[in-house]
């Protein structure tokens, strides 16, 4: 069977056309450009890749066109498909009836940690020999590879509440039907498509509507938002994370890189692993929760997260050039910024916080994080904000950090400007959900000029 995916180039379908490649289908893709990573990885699968979309790229005609949810009406492939009258479907819809079906489905939703969460529940899974598949929003150092058909019943996937195609609205996660559910938390999000909190959790609802009566979801007990969820009806059993009545952590060290792993009032073990903060300790224990449920004992889920290495582009270190070491991260809210750099400054024994910062997701963009936006500084001692494309005034938003924050409008200028100011042992840590301008390559450059 010949596929072809329009709209290859993001983390969830480029892993959809793995899933199908390993399946045995034939996979072409169109897209106006690949995620570097990504791209590595469809290539050494062996799917073509075309660059734009250029309706000669449907032909001759596949068997079936899997629709990207970047994908609009107007786009010249899309008016082909539907011109040419070919089979389509979304990449959700696609996943659903050709992997997730007749599977144990773990689901790990959410703003923030999906990622990081999912990635640690499959590395449980596999260092427990339980072989299960997933499709995931980001590499995890121990998996490899994004997404994998598994050898099992298991199947962990990031669900996104994104929407699902041009003409399917809802919630990607809608399609899934997981039997294993991660609630990590919710706020306001996807300014493009969602008006408010209501509305996303409106699809958050409709997810836990689809979830068994002899399944669990595991919910993060510290979030307001996901109680009102709930609130509105729920047929599952639940278990509690981020709370005392459930499962939460006892820092043992200030940058929760040793942990006390508690359930209620019983101490269940102790975690010594390579991730750091409170945010990644909750995701920790969300995972531990639902690997039980797939039938896996908690103090053998703890002793696998301390053989857990992490996520690329989550806190990623790509170098230390001239002692300064250089941090990719994905953070693209301002909780998301915050936690990461509290936990960083914990484990700081030396040395200043210095932040690159592209403000390019869509919500940001749109300006919704603008009154609170450089609140989720306090622990930079530095922050370069790229200004480049975006409708509100980045300099008036971080004015309260004075003279800690300056705005630059080239990506080159700025690199310049870190590699001016980095001395050694201080913390570089680069904060974009996109390439920004190959920064990282070039930053880690400039550095190693200086020695």
């Amino acid at each position: 069977m010949h596929i072809h995916i329009l709209g290859i180039g993001g983390t969830f379908m480029a892993g959809v056309a793995l899933l199908a490649r390993a399946a045995g289908h034939e996979v072409t893709g169109s897209d106006q450009g690949l995620y570097p990573p990504m791209s590595t990885q469809l290539a050494e699968a062996g799917i073509d890749v075309m660059e734009g979309y250029d309706p000669a790229h449907l032909e001759p005609a596949p068997d079936q066109v899997v629709v990207g949810n970047a994908m609009a009406r107007g786009n010249p492939a899309v008016e082909a498909m539907l011109d040419r009258g070919l089979a389509y479907t979304s990449g959700p819809q696609w996943l659903a009836d050709n992997v997730l079906a007749g599977r144990w489905v773990l689901a790990v939703a959410g703003t923030h940690g999906k990622t990081t969460t999912a990635s640690m529940l499959a590395h449980i899974l596999i260092d427990q020999g339980l072989a299960p598949g997933w499709l995931i929003g980001g590499i995890a150092a121990d998996l490899g590879t994004s997404a994998a058909l598994g050898d099992s019943k298991f199947f962990v996937v990031e669900a996104d509440e994104y929407d699902t195609a041009f003409f399917d609205k809802r919630s990607k996660f809608v399609h899934y039907r997981p039997r294993t559910l991660i609630l990590n938390n919710l706020e306001f999000d996807h300014a493009d498509i969602f008006d408010d909190l209501a509305a996303i959790q409106r699809q958050f609802h409709h997810l836990l509507r689809t979830v068994p009566g002899s399944g669990c979801i595991v919910h993060n007990a510290a979030d307001t938002a996901l109680d009102a969820v709930i609130a509105q009806g729920c047929w599952t059993p639940r278990v509690a994370f981020n709370g005392a009545a459930g499962w939460h952590v006892e820092p043992l060290s200030p940058d929760y890189g040793q942990l006390r792993i508690r359930q209620g009032d019983a101490t269940v073990g102790e975690l010594n692993w390579a991730l750091k903060g409170a945010h990644n300790a909750a995701n920790a224990c969300a995972a531990i929760a639902a690997a039980e449920h797939a039938g896996i004992e908690p103090t053998a889920a703890i002793a696998a997260l301390g053989r857990f290495h992490g996520v690329k582009r989550r806190l990623e270190l790509r170098g230390t050039p001239g002692g300064v070491a250089v941090y990719d991260d994905f953070a693209h809210h301002p909780t998301a910024i915050r936690t990461t750099l509290e936990g960083v400054a914990a484990s700081r024994e030396r040395g200043r916080i210095l932040v690159a910062f592209e403000p390019r997701s869509n919500t940001m963009r749109a300006g919704v994080h603008e009154a609170t936006l450089a609140a989720s500084f306090e622990y930079a001692d530095r922050v370069y904000g790229y200004d480049a494309g975006i409708t509100w005034d980045l300099a008036h938003a971080m004015a309260p950090l004075g003279d800690r924050f300056q705005a630059i409008d080239d990506v080159d200028a700025l690199v310049a400007a870190i590699a001016a100011d980095a001395r050694p042992d201080d913390v570089v840590i680069v904060m974009s959900n996109g390439g920004f301008g190959g920064i990282h390559d070039k930053l880690l450059a400039a550095l190693a000029d200086r020695d």
